[in-house]
């Protein structure tokens, strides 16, 4: 019985919280602006957050689950702490064989190199400088999961004669073919010629750019004409998934003991992984959170704050009501559930609100951009815990004002 009169009671103070809003349609908008920012905000960066570290992380994992890499910097270093690493001593075509030749946990090894902001043309066509000339070993395609379309890939012939040949991707094959057969054709790379004898199999967008606007080289052909005073990167495949971990010990200790360094000196050279890089993209992306976190926080400090306002500007007008509700019998617990509730209501509609927005934003701003964006259930939850939280405490004071009022007074006021 007094479950139902409980419920009764709740109903009725939820009616009375929209007839507020509804009589008071502006002044109720303009309080929950605060909140509504403050969760769309959340939501939005968060949905987009979550979908672009999906995206990375199929990413990554499409590069292979047993295929790491060495080089000489951190994967995240920055331009300016690139300097602390910059005396270490370069990755080398030795070590590659070194690593081919005494790791037997290891299937392929390939050291490459690479240059950026290419020029390619055909003909009287050419492209955008936005390309990237890579120079590797036959096993530089399989350890990027770069399949060959048309045509082939160089060969370990190609690569010991130094051969001018090339592979091409599909944004490049459609920039300066898109009416005739490539291969065969020669292109002029950074002012040099090449045969074109294969292309790369589509790839689409990967860490948000295209992996369709490669060149390959032979590594040799790519020396001869940069220069070998450089440091490669070696990406390597272990013989299976569950040898990963026993061919990264191998490949340490072969470097090690190449590149001489002392026993209980940390590594002169880095070996990441897919999972380095998840890591990475993780702390990357826990600052853009923290960051959000803050400014909703100021943000529903001021919607709380607005809440509070209007419930006192709510209980100055509705005092007279207070006065007749205390005189016909309605207690003290009553009046402060009822503009407790209020306020509840008040900032659960905003959260509400702001979540719907928040998402239809983060989805219009996927369809519009590359980014993508994925639907944060549990913030969403969260979302409307914190609500009511703003809404409790925001409204514990003027429930609590509203509620010890004294009747006779409340009932004279006018």
């Amino acid at each position: 019985m007094r479950l139902r009169e409980s419920a009764v009671q709740l109903k009725e103070n939820v009616v009375i919280a929209l007839d507020v809003i509804r009589n008071h349609k502006m002044r109720s908008f303009l309080t929950l602006l605060g909140v509504i920012i403050g969760v769309m905000s959340i939501i939005g960066v968060q949905s987009l957050i979550e979908g672009f570290q999906k995206s990375i992380h199929d990413q990554i994992e499409q590069l292979g689950a047993n295929v790491f890499q060495v080089q000489k910097y951190p994967v995240n270093v920055g331009h300016h702490d690139r300097d602390k690493y910059r005396n270490r001593k370069d990755i080398t075509w030795e070590h590659a064989r070194a690593i081919e030749k005494y790791c037997p946990a290891v299937e392929r090894v390939a050291p490459e190199a690479w240059h950026f902001e290419i020029v390619i043309k055909y003909r009287d066509r050419k492209t955008s400088p936005a390309n990237v000339l890579a120079g590797g070993t036959p096993d530089f395609f399989a350890n990027n999961s770069y399949y060959i379309d048309e045509g082939r890939a160089f060969s370990e012939v190609d690569v010991q004669q130094k051969r001018d040949v090339a592979v091409i991707g599909k944004d490049i094959v459609d920039a300066l073919f898109p009416f005739e057969d490539p291969i065969g054709k020669s292109i002029i790379v950074d002012g040099r010629r090449y045969e074109v004898i294969g292309t790369i199999e589509e790839l689409g967008r990967r860490f948000g750019g295209s992996e369709d606007n490669k060149v390959a080289i032979p590594l040799s052909t790519f020396l001869k004409y940069y220069g070998t005073n450089r440091s490669l990167n070696i990406t390597v495949q272990a013989a299976s998934v569950d040898m990963m971990e026993t061919a990264q010990e191998q490949v340490i200790g072969v470097l090690r003991a190449i590149r001489k360094v002392p026993p209980g000196e940390p590594n002169d050279f880095e070996i990441w992984t897919s999972d380095t890089l998840i890591s990475a993209f993780n702390d990357m992306t826990r600052v853009v959170r923290i960051g959000a976190i803050v400014i909703v926080s100021f943000a529903l400090l001021v919607a709380g704050i607005g809440i509070m306002n209007i419930m006192l500007v709510s209980i100055r007008e509705r005092t007279r009501e207070i006065g007749i509700r205390m005189a016909i019998g309605a207690r003290r617990a009553d009046i402060r559930l009822q503009f407790l509730i209020e306020a509840i209501f008040l900032s659960v509609m905003g959260g509400l609100f702001g979540i719907l927005i928040g998402v239809g934003l983060s989805q219009l701003i996927a369809l519009a951009t590359p980014v993508p964006a994925a639907i944060p259930y549990f913030t969403i939850f969260l979302g409307f815990i914190v609500c009511a939280a703003v809404g409790i405490i925001f409204g514990v004071y003027p429930a609590a004002k509203a509620s010890k009022m004294d009747p006779i007074t409340a009932l004279r006021y006018e």
